[in-house]
């Protein structure tokens, strides 16, 4: 089970029957609005409400990186983009839907929906 805590830490925990164990995976220092998986769940996107996107490998122990940095833009969310891990897609309130490279954080493209975007 991965959460994250309100100060921007990702948490996993391993639970086997009634017993549990807590490790602090990531400290990014913003607060966490969403955590997704990729397809095959070798990837987690960490996204911040400020417009920041981390990968974290949980099969790699290490820090996230930094993805991607879309703070001048008032950013709602983003997921992978399918098949593969490859890219993921963001979206800001103004519509406009962007595509990255998860490699090294490329901006690709990007389409604007011409409608405010909201999340429910």
């Amino acid at each position: 089970l991965y959460f994250s805590a309100q100060e921007g830490i990702l948490i996993f925990y391993h639970i086997k029957e009634q017993q549990y164990e807590m490790k602090i995976c990531a400290d990014i220092s913003q607060p966490i609005s969403s955590l997704v998986f990729s397809p095959d769940y070798t990837s987690l996107l960490l996204v911040t409400d400020q417009g920041t996107v981390y990968s974290y490998k949980p099969a790699h122990t290490g820090e996230a990186v930094k993805l991607l940095d879309t703070s001048s833009s008032c950013f709602l969310a983003a997921d992978f983009l399918t098949p593969g891990n490859n890219y993921c897609v963001s979206v800001t309130i103004s519509g406009e839907v962007q595509v990255w490279a998860l490699e090294d954080g490329t901006f690709l493209s990007k389409l604007n929906l011409g409608i405010e975007v909201h999340i429910t």
